[in-house]
């Protein structure tokens, strides 16, 4: 069947290597012997499955979904774009599931002690699925930057995490979304480990003009490149796929 090939192996000169000792946090996160390289398993191959039913109304807005007395402050936007892998089929029913700063910097986590108040109005979680194009969205509040303990006066540039669940559990996908113009890309430690420029390119959503809400919010588009199947393509698509 061809939802049991392996995946293909990531490339390594595009992710950032484990060990980056400018990002502090990495020296003790990463492992300190060369990789082994394996085979898929099974488990690997044939899961996760998720469906629709298990999503809440409001999953994927996280403006509404913590809203108790009132709306949450900051400026309004939509992000959208597909989830495609390495062959450029779509992934579909993908479980894309994010969390972020508010307005001001702060996370909802008893451990985040910046100064920034916290919004009672905004939760910074969300979630939500693609369609069988690959395609997802969700609207939030653009996320502030914040100051960390790394160096003297670094600063998080303004970012979405993701997590992105595909066809099966070795696709997973661990992320970050950054925003077109923002300057403290260029200057940020965790970016910075990341070699190929082209790559640190993907990690940030241009403007979407076309895609705003009028009167409302503007959109940023982002799409994400899962690991593909290790199997032939037949007349553009995965063989034996339908």
């Amino acid at each position: 069947m061809s939802d049991q090939y392996e995946f293909l192996q990531r490339d390594r000169g595009v992710h950032p290597p484990a060990y980056a000792p400018d990002y502090k946090t990495s020296v003790l996160r990463s492992p300190q012997n060369a990789l082994i390289s394996i085979e898929n398993t099974l488990s690997e191959l044939t899961g996760p499955a998720f469906s629709r039913d298990e999503l809440g109304p409001l999953d994927n807005d996280l403006i509404m979904n913590y809203a108790k007395d009132g709306l949450p402050i900051g400026e309004r936007i939509v992000v959208h774009g597909f989830v495609l892998d390495e062959n450029g089929q779509p992934v579909r029913n993908a479980l894309v599931e994010v969390w972020q700063a508010n307005a001001g910097g702060r996370y909802r986590h008893k451990k985040d002690q910046y100064l920034a108040p916290i919004d009672p109005n905004f939760g910074g979680c969300g979630r939500t699925m693609t369609d069988d194009n690959g395609y997802y969205f969700y609207r939030t509040i653009k996320p502030g930057p914040y100051p960390w303990r790394n160096r003297i006066n670094d600063w998080r540039p303004a970012h979405i995490h993701y997590s992105i669940s595909g066809d099966g559990w070795a696709q997973r996908l661990i992320t970050q979304m950054y925003f077109e113009g923002d300057p403290l890309i260029a200057t940020c430690p965790i970016v910075r480990t990341i070699k190929d420029e082209e790559a640190v390119r993907s990690l940030i959503a241009p403007l979407d003009r076309s895609s705003a809400i009028q009167l409302d919010s503007l959109a940023y588009r982002f799409d994400i490149v899962l690991r593909g199947k290790r199997a032939t393509l037949f007349e553009n698509r995965l063989q034996g796929a339908r």
